[in-house]
């Protein structure tokens, strides 16, 4: 074990390891690095805490416990150590594996960009994995957010949340207009007022793209999900969110082909299977109704598509590519609009950085909101995983014991999960269904919730215990 200076390790937990077989080894008694947080981060900790041990007591009966670690980030070791993320924090995410967190301040005056996404990048966690789904009885502005159940995969290391930009007026964003200017001439035509803009760099690879992909379809897989939607704009970049659409189909052929179909494949199988003497050019009419518009060699293209599909008959003919992982793609803003007026269309979405961010959230306020949208940022290949709020600090309400801890909580219950600790996770949903139900909730549901009971944050962990 790694020294610790600021760190107090408790003495009679186990760390959570990588097995061989790439699974976690989880002891029954944990170690659990945590992150208060900033803010109301403080008091949601306080009734999040609870709620995890309530629910680890009532599902093991003492056979399993927490030893929770507190490690530090934010404006409480700035205060303590002059730091705003000490050393020992990512060491000890590094070394315990699987962690837990509050919101977090930005700091202002340089430094860091943002401390989530130091941790994120410091740790290489390229997943971030937000579940939207309804509970019956929060309050909701859509006519049936029962219809919402989504998991995002948002790569989380790539696109313009690299921070590669070179601000108007500095040397460095007039080396790199001049190097376009000399270099690239027709790209450098194409910036609208060269004097005065500001420039970013928007990388997305195929290992960046691989790994997201990968770690979405197994968990898909695993949870026996139905389908998987690709969500691009790449209808306008070609090369980068185009790249990333092409290279996840790519993938999942390559590494998944008994488990998925794609969409267009299920189009061909399926005409086969209405149509057993349909020609390989009928079906390519049928699968792009411009075809006969086409120049030969395009039409010699889809052509080619239909015979590979075709060859998938064995495996997944005679309507067995109904019970496939569906392998499809949409673009950004065409998803915005039907998860909200054909949200049951979308299961799983893997999605670039900046789009999944954009995303969590329009999603999340179907569903009551970030105040209680939980969140993961993981690295499956590692196993290391950081749980957390996914909304912020709210420091007008720091120390009142308001607000909805549902954030935190809800992230716990995945990181069980996670933990393959199924049943504690089972008594939290439980739980916060029963106080939902109930109408027990904090100020931003009761004020949308004829005849709720107005209670604390606190309050509400003492209801979700009680519904356990």
């Amino acid at each position: 074990m790694a020294e610790y200076k600021i760190v107090k390790v408790p003495k009679d937990g186990a760390k959570i390891t990588m097995g061989a077989n790439h699974q976690l080894q989880v002891p029954d008694n944990p170690i659990i690095p945590f992150i208060e947080g900033d803010g109301t981060g403080r008091d949601i900790w306080r009734a999040s805490v609870r709620v995890f041990e309530a629910a680890v007591e009532k599902a093991y009966k003492g056979k399993k416990k927490i030893h929770w670690m507190e490690i530090y980030a934010g404006e409480k070791p700035f205060k303590m150590f002059n730091t705003w993320l000490p050393d020992e924090t990512v060491q000890a995410f590094t070394e315990f594996i699987v962690g837990i967190k509050g919101p977090l301040t930005t700091p202002i005056g340089g430094g860091f960009r943002s401390l989530n996404v130091s941790l994120r990048i410091l740790l290489d966690l390229y997943v971030c994995q937000r579940p939207v789904r309804y509970f019956n009885g929060v309050p909701s502005p859509v006519k049936h957010p029962e219809y919402v159940d989504m998991v995002i995969f948002r790569e989380n290391t790539e696109d313009i949340y690299t921070g590669i930009e070179f601000p108007n007026g500095t040397e460095e964003n007039k080396k790199i207009k001049s190097f376009l200017k000399e270099n690239f001439p027709k790209e450098y035509a194409k910036i609208r007022f060269p004097n005065t803009a500001g420039i970013a760099l928007k990388p997305v690879s195929v290992e960046g793209t691989e790994r997201l992909v990968r770690a979405a379809i197994k968990w898909a897989l695993a949870n026996k999900r139905k389908n998987i939607n690709l969500v691009h704009k790449g209808n306008i970049m070609k090369y980068t969110e185009g790249a990333f659409k092409d290279w996840g189909y790519a993938l999942a052929k390559r590494e998944f082909r008994n488990e998925t179909v794609s969409e267009r494949e299920s189009w061909i199988l399926g005409n086969k299977e209405q149509n057993p003497n349909m020609s390989v050019e009928d079906n390519a009419k049928g699968i792009d109704p411009g075809f006969e518009m086409m120049s030969p060699d395009q039409q010699n293209d889809i052509k080619k598509e239909v015979e590979e599909a075709l060859k998938l008959w064995p495996t997944h003919g005679d309507g067995k590519w109904k019970k496939k992982l569906l392998i499809k793609d949409s673009i950004a803003d065409v998803t915005f609009q039907f998860s909200l007026i054909r949200p049951r269309d979308y299961d799983v979405i893997a999605t670039m950085n900046l789009n999944g961010d954009y995303l969590s959230d329009a999603l999340a306020a179907q569903v009551g909101g970030i105040g209680i949208a939980p969140g993961a940022n993981i690295n499956y290949d590692s196993g290391h995983a950081v749980f957390e709020a996914t909304h912020g600090t709210a420091p007008k309400y720091a120390d009142l014991d308001k607000v909805n801890p549902g954030s935190v909580i809800l992230s716990g219950e995945m990181m069980f999960r996670y933990m393959g600790w199924g049943e504690a996770a089972d008594l939290i949903i439980k739980g916060i269904e029963g106080a939902v139900n109930n109408k027990t909730v904090t100020y931003d549901f009761e004020r949308l919730m004829p005849g709720a009971k107005l209670v604390s944050c606190s309050g509400f962990g003492d209801a979700i215990i009680a519904n356990m």
